[in-house]
């Protein structure tokens, strides 16, 4: 149940930056006040002096409860690869709340996720936002859809073309996706509702009431996203966007978002020779809109504000940096105006860190959501 209480005297991450010795009430869930408050009669006081609050902390591109953390292959449901196209197969189906990555998200501070598909498919389904707690999938529940998952590059042909099937090559990743959205669009534009439910759950993105969520590392690959999306007038998201400082002034005039990352792992394959830690302070200062993502479970929650953190050696503001965890994600979820900032009426999900969030030497020393702790 959401308490009633007063956070005092924390450094606090607002929209404009940190500002130090600030109060934030909570009440019935909510941020009910900010600045400098007198505490109620009998109201619960939480002695935050010489911490730091932020919002709590958002990653925007995950595969949580979809890949068994600490179980066997059985468990392993990230990608349906048994067809290059599955848009009507969702994440949400697939999610274990008792997964225990979002234990390890809440002792970290994140308490939204997106959880997506992989990316074996060219379009492989639909992905959801969450809170990182609660016993049931529709109590975590926050966004059934934010995007349509789709792959471009190394991992569709790889999947597929090692069984000589099509894609094998990038040319036959652009003419499967080329094919089925000009397919959806024909069988959309009749007045009867498609019979097949692949082609009918497309309708939301070709309306553009949701994205294009599209994983690409190289600059070519990113290129091809862009290019299919205007042709299909898709809204479009690039995931990864590992050589995305490369083109950074093509993303920022196109106004596409970047979900950069994981930035905390080795060059694995060939698309990620050139990744650097550079990438997302590139971006930023061109005007792209980042947010820097784990991809977990690539890399584990407790590294999200690590990952923020190195980019700040690559260049990137540390502001900046924390907005890539907060409220740009929230934005890339259609959720800002819920959470992502600390400001009155947003939902009370906060992060409240011993010293600094990007101090990775200390703990997390507590976190709500919706004003209710859920950790420790």
């Amino acid at each position: 149940m959401a308490e009633s209480f007063v956070i005092h005297g924390a450094q606090v991450f607002l929209p404009s930056g940190w500002k130090k010795n600030v109060d934030v009430r909570v009440k019935n869930g909510r941020i009910a006040a900010v600045g400098n408050l007198s505490p109620a009669r009998g109201e619960k006081v939480i002695d935050a002096k010489g911490m730091t609050l932020t919002p709590g902390l958002i990653d925007a591109h995950t595969h949580a409860g979809l890949g068994g953390e600490g179980e066997a292959g059985p468990s392993k449901d990230v990608n349906e690869i048994t067809d290059p196209f599955t848009p009507h197969v969702r994440a949400l189906d697939a999610i274990n709340p008792d997964d225990l990555s979002f234990g390890d998200a809440r002792r970290s501070g994140v308490t939204t996720i997106a959880i997506f598909p992989g990316s074996a498919n060219v379009i492989g389904g639909t992905g959801c936002a969450v809170k990182t707690a609660g016993k049931t999938v529709e109590e975590m529940l926050i966004v059934e859809n934010v995007g349509v998952k789709a792959a471009f590059g190394e991992n569709p042909k790889g999947v597929y073309g090692a069984n000589k099937q099509m894609p094998a090559t990038r040319l036959g990743i652009g003419g499967v996706f080329r094919e089925k959205l000009y397919r959806a669009k024909q069988l959309l534009g009749k007045k009867k509702p498609p019979e097949d439910i692949r082609f009918a759950a497309l309708e939301p993105l070709l309306k553009r009431r949701i994205p294009l969520r599209a994983h690409a590392h190289r600059a070519n690959d990113i290129l091809t996203a862009v290019r299919l999306a205007e042709e299909f007038n898709l809204k479009l998201v690039i995931e990864h966007a590992t050589e995305g400082h490369k083109i950074a002034d093509v993303l920022a005039a196109k106004k596409i978002p970047c979900c950069v990352g994981p930035m905390l792992w080795p060059r694995s394959k060939e698309e990620l020779r050139d990744r650097s830690i550079e990438t997302p302070a590139i971006l930023t200062k061109a005007g792209v809109m980042v947010s820097i993502i784990t991809d977990f479970p690539v890399t584990p929650f407790e590294l999200l504000a690590g990952a923020a953190a190195i980019s700040c050696r690559g260049g990137m503001d540390e502001e900046d940096a924390l907005r890539a965890i907060t409220i740009n994600p929230a934005k890339v979820l259609g959720i800002d105006k819920q959470t992502g900032s600390i400001g009155v009426g947003k939902r009370a999900d906060l992060a409240l860190f011993e010293t600094h969030p990007f101090d990775l030497t200390k703990a997390v020393a507590r976190t709500w959501i919706a004003g209710v702790q859920v950790h420790p």
